[in-house]
């Protein structure tokens, strides 16, 4: 029973079949991409947070800009 023990079955050893080893390769390759793919789209929506940002303290830049001009000519036709 010393051969049986080695792992094999009928006294062989264990293998693993072509098939069985091209699948777990592709496995492996597409969970490099994907986990790739999901960096990038986390480098992405930092970003897109980053410029929502600046945007929105564009339009803020913007309309107290305007609200300065419109309250300094109400200042300035005043009595």
């Amino acid at each position: 029973m010393a051969e049986g023990e080695r792992g094999g079955r009928y006294g062989f050893e264990s293998f693993d079949c072509a098939p069985a080893l091209r699948l777990e390769a592709h496995e492996r390759v597409a969970k490099l991409q994907f986990d790739g793919l999901n960096r990038r789209l986390d480098k992405i929506e930092q970003v897109m947070e980053r410029l929502e940002k600046r945007l929105w303290l564009t339009v803020y830049g913007v309309v107290g800009v305007i609200l300065a001009q419109a309250f300094q000519s109400i200042l300035t036709s005043g009595p």
